[in-house]
């Protein structure tokens, strides 16, 4: 088991930009795809967005439709640490944001940007809470 640790996280104005990380400790970052989730506090974990994911040995990157152009994944193995970058807000975008992990093995036999998005991640950080004003 791995833990996930969440920060940067804050309160921006709507255009704005915000830098996410997620530090993973307990393996190596290269053994794990990583993916980024939002979630309204006080939803049950079913109703969870996917946001991003990228597999850390290949970098292999997937993004949901609407974090197209706006937001970036990327992985700093050296430092097992995953970023999302975030640019040009949106109120809407204000949620809990976590980070998951799922070993590599399993996240394989998932296949393509939908079933990649949305497997099922076995780790999970608490979040880090973004709020978007207008």
């Amino acid at each position: 088991e791995v833990q996930l640790v969440e920060s940067g996280g804050g309160l921006v104005q709507a255009g704005g930009s915000l830098r996410l990380s997620c530090i993973l400790s307990g393996s190596n970052l290269y053994n794990y795809a990583i993916a980024w989730f939002r979630l309204a506090p006080g939803k049950p974990t079913k109703e969870r967005e996917p946001v991003s994911c990228v597999s850390t040995w290949d970098g292999t990157k997937y993004y949901s439709d609407f974090a197209k152009g706006r937001f970036a994944i990327s992985s700093d193995n050296r430092m097992n640490v995953v970023y999302l970058q975030m640019k040009n807000l949106r109120p809407e975008d204000t949620d809990i944001y976590h980070c998951a992990a799922l070993i590599r093995p399993q996240w394989e036999i998932a296949r393509g940007e939908t079933e990649r998005l949305s497997v099922e991640y076995s780790d999970w950080g608490q979040g880090t809470q973004v709020t978007v004003s207008a």
